[in-house]
């Protein structure tokens, strides 16, 4: 397969957009959904990988372009894995993130009201799909153990990353700089199975 040199990434969200531009070889042309007004694809897919399969199929057949789209989100085990492919719907219709991690406390709460003195346990899960028109040319999943912070801290990436504090790490995403996150997020362990296709 010939190195692909210009590539569209498929989504409408700032943070993942410009993780994602970090995350790819320099000698990619990239360019954003916004470049095109594109609106997103209703996301009916039951897991990460057909949601992302939905938007990079989706985006690629808007724009003739190769499209590499993603779909994550938190699971956390004591809500049945949720909130799961909800991840960005908890936030509502304006994807409010503070009002997600709120939601977040507020179900653990119901489910446990001493979860602050536990390890629950949760992961970030990301599955990154490449297709061109009609054709899937690779899907991957990355996930990164860790817990739930007792509550919020560090101003540093997007949506869920204050309250996730990483398997033998101190610190959640919130708190870290990207450099240090990019190096061992879910994201990143997906990136590193799609490198060979790009």
């Amino acid at each position: 397969m010939k190195k692909i040199s210009k590539l569209l990434i498929g989504t409408n969200n700032k943070g993942k957009y410009k993780e994602i531009k970090d995350l790819l070889p320099k000698y990619i042309k990239t360019y954003s959904t916004s470049e095109f007004k594109l609106k997103s694809p209703r996301e009916d897919g039951i897991t990460f990988t057909e949601n992302s399969i939905i938007k990079s199929k989706h985006f690629s057949k808007k724009t003739g372009l190769i499209c590499l789209a993603d779909d994550s989100g938190l699971e956390i085990d004591i809500l049945d894995k949720n909130p799961g492919i909800y991840s960005a719907r908890w936030g509502g219709k304006k994807g409010d993130f503070k009002k997600a991690i709120n939601r977040v406390y507020k179900e653990l709460s119901k489910k446990d009201k001493n979860w602050k003195d536990k390890k629950v346990k949760a992961r970030f899960v990301c599955t990154l799909s490449i297709f061109h028109l009609d054709k899937k040319i690779a899907s991957v999943m990355g996930k990164i153990e860790g817990h739930i912070s007792s509550k919020p801290k560090g101003k540093n990436g997007f949506g869920y990353d204050p309250i996730f504090i990483p398997k033998n790490r101190r610190k959640t995403f919130g708190e870290m700089s990207s450099i240090q996150k990019y190096k061992i997020d879910h994201r990143f362990a997906a990136f590193r199975k799609i490198r060979k296709f790009l």
